[in-house]
């Protein structure tokens, strides 16, 4: 049987930052159906649910060395939904407030690097790729080449890396390189680690990894390009033959409009087959909570992100006052982020009260609520590894309007009217009067019942369940084992 250990910084249900948590917690249950053994390891921060802390087994006491240091390691166990998952404890680096941005992150994911190396004997579990996940967990890939020379169990591992985005590469000073992560200077003068004279962790994966994958086929093309390069275009490129991009998938039963738990009363849960009406219920249940007038005719446009640059909100800052005042249509925003934004937002709804709600926290249940009682979904993003918004929107039936860029263009397929195919609407250029146009086009199709039905219905039947990206996961891992 195929053996497979994934290492992530995060992952649902135990901690979640982002979308690489939802990504940890999904594909291994998906591999895991596909027959593979596959077993993940997190830090085991102090935040993570005591309903789940408490349940953990406790397999290992001893000490790693960090450099010069001593540090404690602890390894607890859990299994869930089939999947176990093991915990790389030390109360000094994960028993925080938060999960990164502190000032010794090197010397924390160092540790969390060389702990999963060292977890391997403690479990007797060797398996055939180790499959890391971002610049938290880069350095399993440098630490199994440089110190295990000579160790046949770790040098027949293979290794997979993944890029979930290019931006956030764990860059430090390079006095990390002897003194925190205890490589030897000759990896940062050889250029392995050194990153414009600092030390750069998801270089050295890249450099490292036996092959790279990335979040989605168009992402994997555009970052060996300068633009969306973030720097490591070039060895990008130079690693081409071994770069593959690889669609996110979307748990399916998570996600799931029938079934899903926050759409209690006055929500409804519906299938494909009553969607319409459903969903106009909940839209209208939705305006009361909001304080909207409750319009059921009337589209509602809606916006689940995070409120920065990337997510394209300088697009829409330009068009939505226009919009507003020219088309019928409510808008509703869920997120945080950057003060800029979250001032203008608050601003556009004193401007227009009867149609906008601005709601500048997050919560799950509110996102689902949105999720299943809107009508369109803007993602204008500059640029999008994979991007999960669009999967949900779609999953609900709320037809995504997104820029033709990474994960989205691999996903949206635009609808024709003539042959009935498509699931939403792109925009190829990051342009504000583009987004207009492609908005418009959309409230006017609204407006045609049956085609927007069928368009709700291509969008809710549209398979990009974790199924198929597990199958091309487990594909590589074959491929690189021979």
């Amino acid at each position: 049987m195929l053996k497979v250990l994934y290492v992530a910084s995060e992952a649902v249900p135990f901690v979640k930052t982002g979308g690489l948590a939802d990504v940890a917690g999904s594909l291994p249950k998906a591999l895991k159906k596909q027959g593979v053994d596959v077993r993940v390891v997190l830090p085991k921060y102090g935040k993570i649910g005591r309903e789940y802390l408490d349940k953990m087994e406790h397999v290992y006491d001893g000490e790693l060395s960090i450099s010069w240091r001593t540090k404690f390691l602890g390894i607890d166990k859990l299994e869930l939904d089939g999947v176990t998952f093991y915990f790389i404890d030390n109360q000094d680096y994960f028993y925080r407030d938060g999960f990164y941005g502190y000032g010794d992150d090197a010397e924390r994911f160092a540790f969390f690097s060389r702990a999963v190396l060292e977890l391997l004997p403690q479990v007797d579990f060797w398996p055939d790729v180790i499959h890391t996940n971002d610049w938290h967990a880069a350095l399993v890939n440098v630490y199994l080449r440089l110190d295990h020379i000579g160790d046949e169990r770790y040098e027949r591992i293979r290794t997979v890396f993944t890029i979930h985005n290019l931006k956030y590469q764990g860059v430090f000073p390079k006095d990390v390189m002897e003194d925190v992560l205890g490589i030897d200077w000759q990896y940062f003068t050889n250029g392995d680690l050194e990153y414009y004279d600092a030390v750069n962790f998801m270089k050295g994966a890249i450099i490292y990894a036996d092959n790279i994958t990335t979040v989605s086929r168009a992402y994997a093309d555009e970052i060996q390009y300068a633009y969306f390069g973030e720097g490591l275009d070039g060895l990008l490129r130079k690693r081409a033959a071994d770069l593959h991009g690889i669609v996110n998938g979307l748990d399916v039963d998570l996600y799931n409009p029938a079934t899903d738990k926050y759409l209690t009363d006055p929500f409804q849960n519906y299938s494909v087959q009553d969607a319409v009406e459903k969903k106009i219920d909940n839209k209208a249940a939705l305006q009361r909570i909001l304080d909207l007038p409750v319009e059921r005719q009337t589209p509602l446009v809606a916006m689940v992100t995070r409120l920065v640059e990337p997510k394209g909100l300088d697009l829409v800052v330009r068009i939505l006052d226009e919009l507003l005042e020219h088309e019928d249509m409510q808008f509703v925003l869920l997120g945080v982020g950057d003060r800029v934004y979250e001032d203008w937002f608050r601003e556009l709804a004193w401007r227009h009260p009867t149609k906008v709600s601005t709601n500048i926290y997050f919560s799950d249940e509110m996102a689902q609520r949105i999720y299943a009682a809107a009508s369109l979904f803007l993602m204008p993003s500059a640029y999008e590894p994979c991007g999960i918004g669009q999967l949900i929107a779609m999953r609900y039936g709320t037809i995504p309007v997104a820029r033709a860029t990474g994960g989205l263009v691999d996903t949206v397929i635009p609808y024709n009217k003539s042959t009935r195919q498509g699931n939403g609407f792109l925009f190829p250029n990051y342009n504000a009067h583009e987004l207009m146009f492609t908005i418009k086009k959309a409230l006017g199709l609204f407006r045609d019942f049956n085609s927007w039905k069928l368009l709700m219905t291509n969008a809710m039947t549209s398979d990009y369940s974790w199924a198929r990206s597990a199958e091309e996961y487990k594909a590589l891992y074959e491929r690189l084992i021979g």
